[in-house]
C-alpha cells in the first residue's frame, strides 16, 4: 500500500487541485492512504475533513519579506515546521510528498528530502510562488498547469480539476442549466463572474451595459459575488445572482464568458471549450495576465484591461463579439485545443514515476 502526503492550502487555488488529486488517487486505488498536510488557519482546515481526508497540521510560517523581527524568528520557526512534517512522515510511513504551493509545501519539501523520500511539485500559476520555486530545484518531478512557467524541470500536465467540471457534458446539461437560472436554453448566454466575492470592476461595467447585451439578442447570467449590493432589474433574460454553488450549470449554459483569470478559472474554461474575455485582476504580481497568455495566444480568449473595463468597453468590444458567431466558434475550437480535462491523471502519472525512480 502506498501512502501519499499532499501538501498545500491557504487558498482555493491550492486546495482545489490538491483535493482533485486526492480524489483521483482514492478512485484509482481504494487501498491507498491519502493524507493532507496543511495549516490550522487555511481553507484546507474546513474543506479537507469535509471531503473525508485526514488533515495533518503544520505551523504556518510565512517567508519574511523584509528584515524585521519576524525575519529574525523565521529560521527557528521554519526548522520547527520541518520537524513537524518529518514526524508526520515517520508516523504514517509516507512514501511520497506532492506539494501544491502555499505555507505547508515549503517545509514538506525540505522534510521529504531529509527523510529521503521523493517529492513532486505542482504549480498552478504561470508565475510560480516562492515555495515551489525552491522546491522544484530538488523535486523528483515538477508539473505545470501552463506552458512557459519558469520552474526547473517543469513539465506541462495541466490543472487537476473538479470532478463536476471534468465530467460535464455541456450540451446535455444545457436545458437543466437554463431552467436552474430562469433562462431560455434556445438563446445564447453571456456569463460574467468575478469569483465568490465578486469583482467590482466587472459589476460596475455590466450595471451600465446589461441593456446593450440584451439588445444584441443575448441573455446575461451575472454572478455578482456575495458582497455585492448591485440591484437586480428583474427583467427577462437577465439572471443576477450573488453566488453560484453549481458552477458546472453556469458553464453548461454559457456561450461566452467575461471573468477574471485566476489559474483554476482559465483552466476550467479552456477545458470546457468556452470562448472567454479575461479581465486580469490588476493587484498582485501579475500572474492573472500570465495565466491567460496561452489561451490568448491560441486564439481562445482575449485580454481586456482592468483599468479601462467599463460599460463603454462592453459596448465597444463585447457586444460586437456577441454578433460574430463565426469568431465565437473559432475561439471555442481553439479553447478545446489548448485546454485539458486530464490534469489529475497527468499529475498522478508524474507521482507514479517519482515513486518508481526510488
Amino acid at each position: 500500500m502506498t501512502t501519499y502526503l499532499l501538501a498545500g492550502g491557504g487558498t482555493a487555488g491550492h486546495v482545489n487541485p490538491l483535493l482533485a488529486v486526492a480524489d483521483g488517487l482514492r478512485s484509482r486505488d481504494a487501498d491507498a492512504a491519502v493524507l493532507v498536510l496543511g495549516t490550522a488557519e487555511g481553507l484546507e482546515s474546513r474543506l479537507v475533513p469535509a471531503r473525508g481526508y485526514e488533515l495533518l497540521v503544520v505551523d504556518k510560517v510565512p517567508f519574511p519579506r523584509r528584515p524585521d523581527a519576524q525575519a529574525a524568528r523565521f529560521p527557528l520557526r521554519f526548522r520547527r515546521a520541518v520537524a513537524q512534517v518529518r514526524d508526520h512522515i515517520r508516523a504514517h510511513g509516507v512514501d511520497v510528498v506532492v506539494g501544491f504551493g502555499g505555507y505547508a509545501s515549503a517545509p514538506a519539501y525540505v522534510a521529504a528530502r531529509r527523510e529521503r523520500i521523493p517529492f513532486v511539485v505542482h504549480e498552478a500559476n504561470a508565475r510560480p510562488g516562492l515555495a515551489n520555486v525552491l522546491g522544484a530545484r530538488r523535486a523528483a518531478a515538477t508539473g505545470l498547469a501552463f506552458a512557459g512557467t519558469p520552474l526547473r524541470g517543469g513539465e506541462v500536465v495541466g490543472m487537476p480539476l473538479r470532478r463536476e467540471v471534468i465530467e460535464l457534458d455541456r450540451a446535455a446539461a444545457r436545458d437543466e442549466a437554463a431552467a436552474h437560472f430562469g433562462l431560455d436554453a434556445a438563446r445564447p448566454v453571456l456569463l460574467v463572474f468575478g469569483g465568490s466575492l465578486g469583482a467590482q470592476r466587472l459589476n460596475d461595467a455590466l450595471a451600465d451595459s446589461w441593456g446593450d447585451v440584451l439588445a444584441a439578442g443575448w441573455q446575461l447570467l451575472h454572478v455578482t459575488g456575495e458582497r455585492s449590493d448591485l440591484a437586480d432589474p428583474g427583467v427577462p433574460g437577465y439572471a443576477l445572482v450573488r453566488y453560484v454553488d453549481r458552477m458546472d450549470l453556469a458553464f453548461a449554459v454559457a456561450d461566452l464568458i467575461v471573468s477574471r483569470s485566476g489559474a483554476a478559472t482559465v483552466s476550467e474554461i479552456s477545458a470546457l471549450g468556452i470562448p472567454a474575455l479575461y479581465v486580469p485582476y490588476s493587484v498582485g504580481n501579475g500572474e492573472q495576465r500570465l495565466n491567460a497568455a496561452t489561451a490568448v495566444a491560441a486564439g481562445a480568449a482575449k485580454l481586456l484591461d482592468d483599468a479601462t473595463f467599463d460599460g463603454d468597453a462592453v459596448r465597444r468590444i463585447v457586444v460586437p463579439l456577441l454578433g460574430d458567431p463565426d469568431r465565437l466558434a473559432a475561439m471555442s475550437a481553439a479553447a478545446s485545443e489548448v485546454g485539458t480535462r486530464s490534469g489529475t491523471e497527468n499529475l498522478i502519472a508524474l507521482v507514479d514515476r517519482a515513486i518508481a525512480s526510488v
